[in-house]
């Protein structure tokens, strides 16, 4: 991935998500007639093949900006997310997860709709406690960074301020030294 800026945290993923995906993707081919069919194809390779394809396109980043990811085969979903839309990022354990020492990170960002919240989540992040901690203060300081005014901003307007109070107290002693007329 392409970063402007320097990158805080390079998430690894744990190979435990390869069995994890196929299973998953096994209960889905359950549910439907066709699937039942082809579940011994998806277990005797084409299965493997995928869960294995789809872990090496897996890629986080974070950088001082914003958070960037990559994940699919077929599809290919390539986010990147400015950290200050960042309304909350989401732990999510289930049982099958937990057996698998697994979670998945969920990304809510601001004005998203519920479709696209799918979307945006990983799944399998080695340490991802400490990258969900990690993106929340850096939210946090670029927010911080972006309300608090510049100091050069500041000491400009400040300038200014004084150069025109200075102008109007000029005027003030020359209307004062002004002879009245009677």
């Amino acid at each position: 991935m392409e970063t402007s800026d320097t990158v805080l945290f390079k998430a690894e993923f744990n190979k435990l998500v390869k069995p994890y995906m196929m299973l998953y993707v096994a209960s889905i081919m359950l549910a439907t007639v066709i699937g039942i069919v082809l579940i011994p194809f998806w277990f005797l390779g084409i299965g493997q093949w995928w869960a294995q394809h789809y872990y090496d396109r897996l890629e986080c980043e974070l950088t001082e900006t914003v958070i960037r990811f990559k994940k699919g085969i077929l599809i290919q979903v390539e986010k990147t997310i400015p950290l200050e839309n960042i309304q909350d990022v989401t732990f999510v354990e289930g049982p099958l997860l937990r057996y698998f020492h697994l979670c998945i990170l969920k990304f809510e960002t601001a004005g998203q709709s519920a479709g696209q919240a799918h979307d945006m989540q990983l799944i399998g992040i080695v340490n991802a406690q400490e990258l969900r901690s990690l993106i929340l203060r850096q939210r946090e300081k670029r927010i911080m960074a972006k309300n608090a005014p510049s100091a050069s901003t500041s000491s400009n307007d400040n300038a200014e301020l004084l150069r025109e109070i200075r102008d109007i107290l000029t005027e003030i002693k020359a209307e004062l030294k002004k002879p009245k007329v009677s």
